[in-house]
């Protein structure tokens, strides 16, 4: 079969987080602070290497999949609304939950710009759901859609109930975050950037190869730098000038925090080539700050450290 029939529930993006925001390096375990509830009864927690297992078990009964993320509110309200549902579907469909922020991969793959994301998967094909905060009787109806499908397309089986469950009556505590780490997180929360960016600055002084710290701090500069930043007036001033190097810069950020971060690298390396002295010296500088911000392990950031490498020598 190449692609599930039936109806396809329509996109919604309402109360949806862009996954290039500030992250945190470990996720809460779930039923820990922070974290999402313990997974019920017909709940898994899926991850990269578990994520084929996932979509092989689509061939037997619905898979569905919320992409969700530890500073998503929303995430949290609509996990739990789907886990529910799925306890009273009884095994009908089985609720996979994905940690977007620890598993990019995975959120590519689904093509998930935003948190949460939800997809249900069948037979191994995916179908976008929706995004963001979703009335509790709104997703009933997707649901409903979705077993329907199934069912028209000979995908009946039930999920046997998950044995995770029961192992969470004992979570393992929460991983404690280094002090200054800790201290730049609650600067965060309280939208302080000054004392967050001074405390991985200490971090860093501390322990110059702290390389958490260090993607902390460039985040942190991200989002002081596009606080009171207007997308289309910066494009505006961007395409009015191209020498413009602040203009390309701004853009750049914007593009990043967006998630257009292939069009952000691309634009600041044109910039690196047009470029020289002093100039060219601050574009490449924030191209490094740029690839601190979504991680050096990122297969985007790796092919546009070979542009940079190219444009420079």
């Amino acid at each position: 079969m190449s692609q599930p029939t039936g109806p396809r529930p329509r996109l919604d993006v309402r109360g949806a987080v862009d996954l290039s925001t500030l992250n945190r390096p470990a996720t809460p375990p779930p039923g820990s602070p922070g974290g999402l509830p313990a997974p019920g009864t017909y709940v898994v927690d899926v991850d990269q290497e578990s994520f084929p297992d996932l979509v092989q078990s689509s061939t037997q009964y619905p898979v569905v999949v919320v992409l969700w993320s530890p500073r998503s509110e929303a995430s949290a309200t609509v996990a739990a609304d789907l886990a529910s549902l799925a306890d009273e579907d009884e095994g009908r469909w089985q609720l996979a939950r994905i940690d977007a922020e620890a598993n990019p991969q995975v959120a590519q793959a689904f093509q998930a710009q935003s948190v949460p994301t939800v997809v249900a998967v069948l037979a191994g094909q995916p179908l976008p759901l929706f995004q963001g905060a979703y009335p509790r009787d709104q997703v009933r109806a997707v649901l409903d859609q979705v077993l329907a499908a199934a069912e028209a397309n000979g995908i009946t089986g039930r999920a046997a109930p998950s044995t995770g469950a029961a192992a969470q009556d004992e979570p393992e505590p929460e991983p404690e975050l280094p002090p200054l780490h800790q201290a730049a997180y609650d600067a965060i929360e309280r939208d302080d950037l000054a004392a967050a960016t001074a405390a991985y600055e200490q971090a860093l002084k501390e322990n110059p190869r702290d390389s958490l710290a260090r993607a902390g701090l460039a985040q942190v500069g991200l989002l002081d730098r596009t606080r009171d930043a207007d997308l289309q007036t910066a494009r505006a001033a961007a395409a009015d000038d191209p020498s413009d190097v602040d203009a390309q810069l701004a853009v750049a950020d914007l593009d990043i925090l967006g998630g257009k971060v292939e069009d952000a690298f691309a634009r600041l390396v044109d910039v690196l080539r047009a470029t020289a002295g002093p100039e060219r010296e601050r574009v490449r500088v924030r191209l490094v700050d740029l690839f601190e911000v979504i991680g050096g392990e990122d297969p985007r950031v790796i092919a546009a450290r070979r542009a940079m490498a190219s444009a420079l020598y």
